[in-house]
């Protein structure tokens, strides 16, 4: 029988609706039943691509035995933290501040006021390595509730205290701060495996970008972590060696084995940063990374769907991991042991039995490579896919669309410009409604939640890179518009952005966050998208909001760069003027060429148009060339008009 999740929108939500747990979808109806039955809340957050999660619902939820103690003693609520990451945010920072650590699933126990007093994670069916089974934690919060409740209050108000702290005080980040971010990146920088920190160890999408701007000034440090960095990850098992695309993080520090998930954040970011990288790997992965996700994200509306499981037959991985033996069926015997060396397939196995992930050694015959590499993606395509999470969600359709934009100004490739505008066009036609922008859709119909800040800076960048490579002023105003909403409802006192406006749905806490995680913060997100509009011509309030708004973030970008990276592009990118760019000419080869070279030199949007017809301000005040040149300003700085790729590559020639 199903539950009341039977009519949710979210897949996340629906993978639960025939559960004997009777879940209920977060809401003032669920608190209401809580207070009139005399018992707390559960709550369960976790996600559709989560195999973790999958796990704990396997084991719990879908047991008729624990079902009946969540049941009996609670009121319990499922979220989907994509659907809702303000209440995802806010109950993770308990979660953390309560534990130490966190992740997916979560798990928290609330009073009726929705104040935290139990916090945790993935709980087993029975005791194991030291954790208590699910069904013991229920029983001990249970008798917690009916019979310690000074404990309970006084807990609860202790974490409400914690998350409702004050911010620290901003402060502008100066060039010796962008110099000391550079360095501290080298100091943590892993020189044998290459990327940052130890395992697992996560795609640094964002850190990438800040190092690429400063190669581009010429620091030879931040260059060779940035290409070492992106050759390791392309090479290793975490990137797709058939299909393309990225999984969500490598388990190990040597990008061996991934978390096979695969999310369209990651893929949208990493997107961007290898078409900007200007080298044969670089284009190779941009252009196999954008085929993935218009071949395998790419919804019947034209947007893009949110990830793929990592699951497939109820087993991680077992879509992507091979044997030498299935190489050889695949393949025959001389092909089949060439591609078992090449991608480092082994009898004893880099995965889970004997099976192995496919890694690209350095040196391979290329066309060799392709011929098998096509062979072994039709073999697979006969496989029983991962699940797909189809929820079209604002804030990662924002950055794919930028990364769209990217790679085909970086690879001169039309396909990726158009996929980038059907995105735009789905978003501006089904997830606006009367002048807000909501966050989530699925077939065409947009859902309840509203936008959150994340979404309006990263569906405003998105638009605004749109508008400059196609001199289309309607995304120009629309990317503008959701930044004037952004200052008038989730601005701070103190200049910052909070994560929710101020006449959102009223929670235990406000969040307001600095640091990106897998995807820029609200902030940096929204401080770059400022930034943008400012390169574009738009108002100089643009370029004094994301000043201000930056200083708030100072603290995260001196103390914990690696957690700040898009606010540090943006810092560089206030550094350099911003740049205005505009390659301006007839369509054809030497226009690509040019507008691939400013792509890959610099920080900003690269405006696109012909001489005698632009409609954007950063196009139109160029005036007639004869022949296509690039016009780069900083401020009230111009350069000279530079017609030749390699010579706007080399750097300025200022006037």
């Amino acid at each position: 029988m199903s539950n009341r999740l039977q009519h949710a929108t979210s897949p996340y939500l629906l993978q639960h609706a025939d559960n004997p747990v009777d879940w209920w979808e977060w809401g003032r109806d669920a608190f209401a039943e809580a207070r009139r039955r005399g018992v707390p809340v559960l709550l369960s957050v976790g996600y559709a691509a989560c195999h973790w999660c999958h796990v704990m619902a396997h084991e719990s939820f879908e047991d008729d035995a624990t079902a009946a103690l969540m049941n009996e003693h609670f009121v319990s609520i499922k979220v989907d933290r994509e659907e809702r990451p303000d209440i995802d945010a806010i109950y993770m920072n308990a979660t953390t501040a309560m534990t130490g650590h966190g992740g997916w699933p979560m798990t928290c126990v609330l009073d009726h006021d929705g104040s935290p007093f139990f916090a945790g994670t993935y709980f087993p069916p029975q005791p194991r390595h030291g954790q208590p089974a699910f069904q013991q934690v229920l029983g001990f919060l249970a008798d917690a509730w009916e019979n310690r409740q000074d404990d309970i209050r006084g807990a609860a108000d202790a974490l409400r205290q914690h998350l409702n702290r004050e911010s620290a005080a901003a402060r502008p980040v100066t060039g010796a701060e962008l110099d000391i971010a550079v360095a501290l990146f080298e100091r943590e920088f892993d020189r044998r495996s290459k990327g940052f920190g130890g395992a697992p160890k996560f795609p640094p999408s964002m850190v990438l970008e800040f190092l690429r701007l400063r190669a581009t000034h010429g620091d030879g440090s931040a260059a060779t972590m940035l290409e070492q960095t992106c050759d390791a990850m392309a090479r290793g098992g975490m990137y797709d060696q058939l299909g393309g695309g990225f999984a969500r993080y490598s388990v190990d520090s040597d990008w061996v084995v991934p978390h096979f998930e695969k999310m369209l954040y990651d893929n949208a970011q990493l997107l961007g940063v290898y078409a900007r990288l200007g080298t044969p790997l670089g284009d190779r992965v941009a252009r196999q990374t954008a085929d993935f996700m218009l071949r395998e994200l790419r919804t019947d509306h034209g947007a893009l769907a949110s990830s793929l499981d990592a699951d497939s037959e109820g087993v991680e991985g077992k879509f992507y991991a091979w044997t030498p033996e299935q190489l050889l069926e695949v393949l025959g015997e001389d092909d089949g042991r060439w591609a078992a060396e090449a991608f480092g397939v082994t009898r004893t196995g880099t995965f889970e039995h004997g099976s192995s992930v496919l890694q690209l050694s350095d040196d391979v015959d290329e066309t060799r490579l392709a011929d098998v590499r096509q062979k072994l993606l039709d073999a697979r395509e006969l496989r029983i896919r991962p699940e797909r999470d189809d929820k079209v969600v604002a804030a990662w359709n924002g950055l794919a669309i930028s990364g769209l934009v990217a790679a085909a100004q970086a690879l001169a490739d039309s396909q990726y410009l158009d996929a980038a505008r059907a995105i735009a066009d789905h978003l501006l036609e089904v997830h606006l409604v009367d002048g807000r922008l909501r966050r989530v859709s699925r077939d065409g119909v947009v859902g309840n939640p509203d936008a959150v800040l994340e979404d309006l800076g990263c569906l405003a960048a998105g638009l605004l890179d749109l508008a400059a490579a196609t001199d289309d002023s309607v995304y120009f105003e629309a990317g503008t518009q959701l930044l004037d909403d952004a200052l008038a409802r989730f601005r701070a006192d103190d200049g910052g952005f909070h994560d929710t406006a101020t006449d959102a749905e009223q929670l235990i806490a406000r969040p307001r966050e600095a640091a990106d995680n897998a995807s820029p913060s609200g902030l940096s997100a929204t401080v770059n998208a400022l930034v943008t509009a400012t390169a574009l011509g738009g108002s100089g309030r643009y370029e004094e909001a994301a000043r201000e708004a930056l200083a708030t973030a100072h603290e995260v970008m001196t103390r914990a760069p690696r957690f700040a990276g898009w606010a540090l592009v943006a810092a560089q990118r206030l550094a350099d003027g911003p740049e205005q760019v505009a390659v301006v000419g007839s369509p054809g080869r030497d226009r690509d060429r040019l507008v691939a070279a400013a792509v890959r030199r610099f920080g900003g949007p690269v405006a696109v148009g012909a001489s005698d017809d632009a409609r954007l301000s950063v196009l139109a005040e160029r005036g007639i060339v004869t022949e296509p040149a690039a016009f780069v300003c900083r401020g009230r700085t111009c350069d000279l008009p530079v017609t030749d790729p390699d010579a706007l590559r080399a750097g300025p020639n200022q006037a």
